[in-house]
């Protein structure tokens, strides 16, 4: 088995003084309160509702539309958690239907909502369709989830963002840029925060979580051996979200601080401690055929095939950065998590014609990928889409 901290370079979780400092606050409050987590059987909504479970909440509902990854969560949290007095109860449904607005007016009301569903995916930007799915769940689902939450008298919502709100070069990152945009203009209603940060190691759908997929179905493993990300343990991740939403005041954004115990690595470097922590050597091939060819031969004698490449695919970032020049910082509130102070700016314009634009689109049901990215130019004047015609889903 694999140790997750030392394959990203680090022999600590990084928020450990801070949860430690605020752990009676935390508890106290969840202690007191009711939850609702939407996106909660995806790996970071997961790592949430473990946190506010184990904490001994009034109430937990988690909202999902994998209702397969749903069973998993219960099981996990059975398995390791046990019981609460609180109530905790799953529903398979989707934000963005009649049954979770039927399901929140029924079981609510909520003081906490969590909205921890994304399309996550810089590929997802290939094709229109998929595209416009991001833009309902990214955009509109989360406009329509505060809307609900301040009818339903929630104290707080919180959202995640993304290290690639900042300065994005892709859909997905610019997607979750303009929803902090909608959340700014929700914020004069009701108290909102969220939480920009890097990739979760081993998050479902992710490349790490496809070195387990491949070693158990016998693939090889293909990366990039360029490309320098930061990484956040699943664990982390829930308790960055947690502090966001319980301490964070209105429009605040937490990210992690880049210190000494936050290092950047390659998927290249990763592979290659992944594959000796299960007792494998990594082989580099130079092609994808190769690498495909000699799983056998190589597996027999304790050696994987891997296939290490450049990246030239459509919206991949240089680097990561979780804040801009321009953006007001408090450093100091925490030992290892900076917040972004925002004011309440924005273009009640630029959001209505943005929504009527993907109205339009919709009822005439026929777009082009080239009218959405015009579209988000047009919202976010600072956006760089880096578009080269490469997508993930032309690699192994």
């Amino acid at each position: 088995m694999y140790d997750i901290l030392r394959l990203i370079g680090r022999d600590r979780e990084i928020f450990d003084s801070d949860i430690a400092t605020n752990e009676k606050r935390l508890t106290e409050i969840v202690n007191a309160s009711s939850f609702l987590v939407i996106g909660g059987a995806g790996s970071i909504g997961q790592a949430v509702a473990r946190e506010i479970f184990r904490r001994s909440p009034k109430k937990l509902h988690v909202v999902d539309i994998s209702e397969n990854n749903m069973v998993e969560l219960v099981r996990d949290i059975r398995s390791s958690l046990g019981y609460i007095e609180g109530d905790f109860r799953t529903f398979a449904i989707d934000a963005g239907t009649v049954e979770y607005d039927a399901c929140v007016t029924s079981q609510g009301p909520y003081d906490y909502v969590f909205n921890l569903s994304a399309l996550k995916h810089v590929r997802s930007e290939k094709d229109p369709f998929t595209l416009m799915r991001m833009v309902d769940v990214n955009i509109l689902n989360t406009i329509k989830t505060v809307e609900l939450a301040l009818e339903d008298g929630s104290r707080k919502y919180f959202c995640v963002s993304t290290d690639k709100a900042t300065n994005p070069v892709n859909m997905m990152g610019a997607s979750k840029r303009i929803m902090e945009l909608f959340l700014m203009r929700l914020s004069m209603q009701m108290p909102v925060s969220t939480a920009r940060f890097a990739n979760v190691a081993f998050s479902d759908g992710s490349l790490l979580h496809g070195f387990n997929q491949r070693i158990m179905k016998s693939q090889p493993l293909s990366a990039p051996q360029d490309v320098r990300r930061y990484f956040l343990t699943p664990k982390e991740s829930g308790e960055l979200c947690l502090m966001s939403c319980l301490l964070g005041d209105n429009r605040d954004i937490f990210f992690p601080k880049l210190d000494e115990q936050l290092h950047l690595i390659t998927f290249a470097e990763i592979a290659v401690k992944y594959l000796e922590g299960l007792g494998y050597e990594a082989y580099v091939c130079g092609s994808e055929d190769e690498a495909r060819s000699r799983v056998s031969e190589l597996k027999a004698s304790r050696k994987w095939p891997c296939y290490f490449f450049d990246s030239d695919t459509t919206g991949e970032k240089d680097f990561e950065e979780f804040y801009t020049s321009g953006e007001m910082l408090d450093m100091t509130r925490f030992s290892s998590i900076g917040v972004i102070r925002n004011e309440p700016v924005f273009d009640n314009d630029l959001l209505d014609s943005f929504l009527s634009d993907i109205d339009g689109m919709k009822e005439r049901r026929r777009w082009e990928k080239g009218e959405l990215v015009d579209l988000f130019n047009r919202m976010l004047p600072e956006f760089n889409h880096k578009e080269t015609g490469k997508y993930l889903d032309q690699r192994m």
